[in-house]
């Protein structure tokens, strides 16, 4: 045993003087795997091929393939996964890319002497004594080769039934001005049942209305199809793309916007009441109950505020379209709350820089954060049962004079 430590050894120390990368990055790999099966084999608690049902406390539920970059070059690991719960391998860090891509931004702007006091304090507490333009060039360059491969990936090898559109909104330096920006942010969820993040684009808060046809459009040019629900606000530029690029697909009014909207029509005093209102439409047990509280309600707003009563009544199609797909899946896809939590973490990791640079820093940090995103996503629980994304086809099978308007609009 001791002969064969002193030959491993002796091989190693032979491979690292004569620069064998090649060597060193395979055991790396395979330490990087062992110790992986091991964290797995602790979840799960059964080693792997092995049957014991009586200590089994979930199950494996295949790989994923992630690249790991090291010092002696990228590594192409499988990541193993698990049926209930998530696995993350402790040697990798977690928002790693994220936080690269921050630290490109405030370096850029550092060097071109835009940052505020509040980035030249992060700057010296992250001890950036100096730098190069040429430093922060190369450095920005590899990252945004990296979120572009992200932006451009093929959509084609899966299929996303259910599809979330929402933007956020940042500033950025343009032109000499300081002007606000949306990020275009598009989510969808497989038929796996995995949830995915699919697209990101920049748009001029004037531009919006002619920005989403062109970034949906890109989208169906990626490879996305399948889809059969699309949930958004009711902005008029996004809902036209819908109906445009996506044909077939169902459209779902968020019902969070459609509150503020009924909300902003009364006075403060009535705002709380109105919300009441709306929720009991959607709390309903199904379809044909919540189309007759939706009359109810109607009827009861429409001598006191008639401009409610009239919006409830023009949005009714659109506001029970999810009540056409599985019963499970309705809670989660009648507004673009699961898109706000993560516009949200957007907003929080881009908070420190405030002003970005240009248009190509916002990208750039916006586009990590969405990356590392998805990874997680893929290494968690799935967002639906995959069982139960069968069911959608079901959507398709009622008379067709049950179907709502709206899925006969072109």
């Amino acid at each position: 045993m001791a002969e064969d430590r002193m030959a491993v050894l002796e091989t190693v120390r032979k491979a690292i003087s004569e620069g064998d990368t090649d060597f060193l990055r395979e055991g790396l790999r395979v330490l990087a795997e062992a110790v992986m099966e091991a964290e797995v084999t602790e979840i799960t608690g059964v080693p792997h091929g092995e049957r014991d049902p009586e200590h089994r406390l979930t199950r494996r539920n295949g790989y994923r393939e992630r690249r790991w970059d090291t010092r002696v070059g990228s590594v192409e690991l499988s990541i193993p996964r698990v049926r209930d719960g998530s696995y993350f391998p402790s040697l990798l860090e977690p928002r790693r890319r994220a936080e690269r891509a921050l630290l490109a931004v405030v370096q850029e702007a550092y060097v071109a002497g835009v940052s505020t006091r509040r980035v030249e304090d992060l700057v010296e507490t992250l001890g950036i004594t100096s730098m190069s333009k040429s430093q922060v060039s190369r450095m920005c360059a590899a990252l945004d080769a990296e979120v572009e491969a992200f932006r451009s990936r093929s959509l084609a090898d899966e299929t996303y039934p259910y599809l979330w559109l929402d933007a956020t909104y940042l500033k950025v330096r343009d032109g000499g001005r300081v002007v606000s920006m949306a990020a275009l942010v598009a989510t969808g969820v497989a038929m796996s049942g995995e949830r995915r993040i699919l697209g990101l684009e920049l748009a001029p808060g004037n531009d919006e209305g002619s920005a989403w046809p062109a970034f949906v459009r890109g989208l169906v040019e990626r490879g996305l199809s399948g889809v059969r629900l699309v949930i958004s606000d009711d902005h008029r530029g996004l809902v036209k793309a819908v109906h445009e690029q996506l044909l077939g697909a169902s459209w779902q009014r968020c019902r969070v916007h459609f509150t503020r909207n009924a909300q902003d029509l009364v006075p403060r005093s009535a705002r709380g009441m109105v919300a009441t209102i709306v929720r009991s439409v959607f709390e309903q047990p199904d379809e044909a109950s919540a189309r007759e509280q939706l009359r109810r309600a109607v009827d009861g707003l429409a001598e006191r505020f008639p401009k409610v009563a009239h919006l409830l009544v023009g949005a009714e199609a659109d506001l029970l379209t999810h009540l056409t797909f599985p019963e499970t899946h309705r809670p989660r896809i009648r507004s673009t709350n699961p898109l706000e939590r993560l516009n949200k973490e957007i907003k929080r990791r881009t908070a420190v820089v405030g002003i970005f640079p240009n248009r190509k820093s916002l990208i750039r940090l916006v586009g990590m954060v969405l990356a590392e995103q998805d990874d997680e996503w893929q290494d968690g629980r799935c967002y639906f049962r995959p069982e139960s994304m069968a069911l959608i086809d079901k959507a398709d099978e009622r008379p067709q004079e049950e179907v709502p308007a709206l899925l006969m609009a072109s």
